[in-house]
């Protein structure tokens, strides 16, 4: 059997499907014409494989309680082996419909009401959310953007910030959303040593693990057994086969005292047996999906750098931030002298869009727009045609 869905040129009409991205804009307040680049999914078709695996499943007609097998694991690992070289046992495994989910579960379980817990903005909004909805404290290491137009770490101050607010829990993001960064081992060492140090749990999100265009991905967890033994690693084939709906994911963590502190966590929100469909997909993601995955892979990056050499030529004032991984481009917009809040404006009214905008991922984030890449390039070609003319004219 060969691998059917590689025309990522394909222009797949998502309307009208219950669809997130693309039917929900009036709901949320924006003109029913927006082309949205916003929430991080594809609008390309899955791995033939994986339909082939859910259509094969569905036919069977029971949808019962399941549970994963040791086909499951044996294909997560040896997708986290052969991808990333990290050698993983069956019972470091816990299984949760998200890894957002799995972030709240580890702010629940490692830290008490009122407790401050340490971010990196500007980061995923939801960082922020899971902290304050459970009434905990946030205290940002704010990234800094350099003159090398890529976002570096003041470690000084991530070790202030520790000691002054007294913090136990660490949300690392890395692949970094929004700005793409890729931490080098050398940066993931020297924040694992003053974790180490301080008596830091370090949740790192990993979901965006498999898209590492300029700098190989470093599994946090996998740098030494020190690492490991403070480590919740958060990982899904949610992002890189597009399967956020199937609501899965998959959860490692070594270390036997926090896996189980994590576990009750889970069980206490009623959390048993997952959906039988993210099993089957997961599987057949992590068994088959490879060529899929590569050719995905270089689609998106060539989107990348279509999307960075029209923004050197045809948009004044903006700048493509420097990321290393991840199918989301942070653009900077503070050059063009548009305040934020007339910039969302133009950019929803005008070019009729619907981005993310950066005041979401945290004041640092203000003046900047999260665009979404893994979509068919005549797509990605509109969206930066619309942003010329609003910029341009």
């Amino acid at each position: 059997m060969a691998e059917r869905n590689l025309n990522f040129d394909e222009l797949i009409n998502r309307k009208d499907t219950d669809c997130l991205k693309y039917d929900f804009a009036l709901r949320r307040g924006l003109p029913e014409d927006v082309l949205p680049l916003w929430v991080a999914d594809m609008d390309f078709k899955t791995s033939s494989y994986i339909e082939d695996a859910l259509k094969e499943r569905v036919e069977h007609g029971i949808f019962g309680y399941s549970e994963s097998r040791d086909r499951y694991f044996n294909a997560l690992a040896l997708w986290m082996k052969r991808h990333h070289e990290w050698e993983i046992e069956r019972n470091w495994l816990i299984k949760t419909p998200g890894v957002v989910f799995a972030l709240a579960m580890a702010v629940k379980a490692y830290t008490k009401e009122n407790d401050a817990v340490l971010i990196q903005q500007p980061v995923y909004y939801p960082f922020s959310e899971v902290i304050e909805d459970n009434k905990r404290r946030i205290v940002s290491n704010d990234l800094i953007l350099g003159d090398d137009e890529r976002y570096h770490i003041d470690f000084d101050d991530f070790e202030k910030k520790i000691i002054e607010n007294d913090i136990h829990l660490f949300l690392l993001c890395n692949p970094h959303n929004p700005s793409g960064r890729v931490f080098t081992k050398e940066e993931l060492e020297k924040i694992g040593n003053i974790c180490l140090k301080h008596g830091v749990i370090v949740v790192s999100d990993e979901i965006h693990n498999d898209f590492d265009f300029y700098a190989k991905h470093t599994v946090f967890a996998n740098i030494k057994k020190e690492f490991a033994d403070i480590s919740i690693t958060c990982t899904s084939a949610s992002k890189t086969f597009n399967l956020a709906s199937v609501l899965i994911s998959n959860i490692i963590i070594p270390d036997q005292k926090l896996r189980r502190i994590f576990r009750q966590e889970v069980n206490a929100a009623g959390i048993s047996q997952l959906s039988v469909l993210g099993l089957v997909a997961t599987e057949a993601a992590y068994t088959h999906g490879d060529e899929w995955y590569y050719a995905m892979k270089d689609y998106v990056k060539a989107n990348i750098e279509f999307v960075r050499e029209y923004v050197e030529k045809n948009l004044p004032g903006v700048k493509m931030i420097k990321g290393e991984g991840t199918y989301l481009v942070w653009l900077d917009f503070r050059g063009t002298g548009i305040d934020a809040d007339e910039l969302d404006r133009r950019i929803i009214y005008e070019a009729k869009l619907w981005l993310d905008s950066g005041k979401i991922f945290g004041k640092t984030g203000e003046g900047f727009q999260r665009i979404n890449v893994a979509a068919p390039r005549s797509i990605i070609e509109e969206c930066l045609k619309r942003l010329k003319n609003i910029l341009c004219h």
